[in-house]
């Protein structure tokens, strides 16, 4: 009487497929970690362009009226603009001290003149510009299809006192 041997064939089969598994994972878990690593840059990229736009939107709103109530001694409303859009993004974990801000006429790269009461009314624009290297410090990527974060936005200078 001959015995059967099922079960080592069917132990040999399982070791195989236990190989296959560790190659589908071998060839597979490269392009979920790319994948991954895509995924939280962009994460990053879109937090970056938000907390940009955010201090902009907080400082064109003091831009576009009366500031001199909060001014120190000798501060023009484009310097007190400046270093609170900075200051601002530095208490955000980036890097102030490396950001470009400009304020402009809106339709030109004229320096827009917060002070000077006849350009009531009129539109600017307030442009922060911050190196990609800067930010990027972790190195996921490289920077050469991406080389500065740029954000911008037109306001009206206004007439009105921030208080009455």
């Amino acid at each position: 009487m001959q015995r059967q041997r099922s079960v080592p064939r069917l132990a040999g089969q399982a070791a195989a497929r236990r190989g296959s598994a560790t190659v589908e994972f071998a060839v597979l878990s490269p392009i979920f970690l790319a994948l991954v690593m895509t995924a939280a840059q962009s994460a990053f990229n879109i937090d970056t362009a938000h907390s940009l736009y955010a201090a902009i939107r907080q400082a064109g709103r003091l831009a576009s009226l009366d500031s001199s109530e909060f001014r120190q001694q000798g501060q023009t409303a484009n310097q007190k603009v400046i270093a609170d859009i900075k200051n601002q993004l530095t208490a955000e974990g980036l890097p102030g001290d490396q950001m470009t801000v400009t304020i402009t006429e809106a339709d030109s790269s004229t320096e827009f003149d917060l002070s000077n009461p006849d350009n009531d009314l009129r539109l600017f624009r307030i442009s922060v510009e911050v190196p990609y290297s800067a930010m990027n410090s972790i190195g996921t990527f490289s920077t050469s299809s991406m080389e500065k974060f740029n954000a911008s936005i037109v306001f009206r200078k206004g007439r009105n006192n921030l208080v009455n």
